[in-house]
This record gives C-alpha cells, structure tokens and sequence, in this order.
C-alpha cells in the first residue's frame, strides 16, 4: 500500500491510499474540509491528470473509493499527489514564460523573470501566485495589499487575483 498527500487550496487536507490488486489499483481518498463542498478528486502524475470522481460526506470527512486499471492510470506517468478542487477549479500550473500572463505591460514587467510562478483559473478570476520569501524584496510590490499568503503543496506564495479586464481582486 502506497500513500500519497491529498490537498485542497494548496495544503495538505487528507490522503490518498493506492493498495495493488494484480492488473487494478485500489484508490482510497480522504478528505478534511470544513463544512459542506461538491469537490472532485484528481490524482496527478508527472505527466497529466485524471479524474478519480465526487467526494462524498462520510463520518466527518468527504471520500471516494474507486477501483482502476493500471492501463486507465498508465498516461499519468510518475504518480505524485491527490487533489480535491470545487466545482469547476483547476490545478496550479507551473507558467514558464510569466511575462506573458498578463498582458497588461505594467503587470507583465513585474512579471519577467520570476522563477516558479503558478498560475490558474477560478471561475471569471485569474489567480497568480509568486513565491514568497519573508527575507527578500515582496513581489509585485505596487499591489502587496491585494496579496493573499497561501501555502502551495507546502511553499508559500503571495496569491494575486485579477478579473478578466486584468483588473486586480481580493484574493
């Protein structure tokens, strides 16, 4: 049996068990979320994502347990996590070229060249997250009162949140 971190907003909310069963895995996903929520659980691997299903309510905790063949997780590639998102949530993604996030050239220059910038979409909101570090300049200086401190998968980021007019939002 393999156990795997399960998270919900960018922290580690339960766990996720893969027991082997010969050609199927059996995947058990727990989840710690306060108060009700419609999540769905995705296992993620280095190469892609797949959809494990909804998280139901059970003895204080929202689960799903589901039983795959190695052949439907195969394109996943290396399995690294579980998480569980709201209804029509992405994941963060990694944004090589953050420059070119936002296209307004004011946020597009604070942008440049910053290294492991997330980035994803919440319904209307883009949400940007830099990392943050207390001990060195705070990034995109001009809107740190827009700035929300997350923890991502264990770092932490200043989360940004802009409308689609690029127009910055409280996180």
């Amino acid at each position: 049996m393999d156990k795997y971190p399960l998270y919900l907003d960018g922290r580690a909310s339960g766990e996720l068990t893969v027991t082997d069963s010969g050609m199927y895995a059996d995947y058990r996903a727990v989840c710690r979320s306060p108060g009700p929520a419609l999540l769905r659980a995705y296992l993620v691997g280095e190469r892609s994502e797949a959809l494990l299903g909804v998280l139901a309510p059970e003895g204080g905790a929202y689960t799903i347990r589901r039983r795959l063949s190695h052949r439907e997780t195969a394109n996943l590639g290396k399995f690294l996590r579980c998480e569980a998102r709201r209804n029509g949530e992405q994941a963060w993604e990694l944004v090589s070229a953050p420059e070119r996030l936002l296209s307004t050239p004011f946020f597009s220059h604070m942008l440049q060249g910053l290294p492991g910038v997330l980035s994803r979409k919440r319904g209307e909101r883009r949400l940007v997250a830099i990392p943050y570090d207390p001990a060195r300049p705070f990034p995109m200086t001009p809107l740190f009162c827009f700035a929300k401190i997350c923890q991502i998968e264990g770092a932490k980021y200043a989360v940004f949140a802009f409308d689609a007019k690029e127009m910055p939002l409280m996180p």
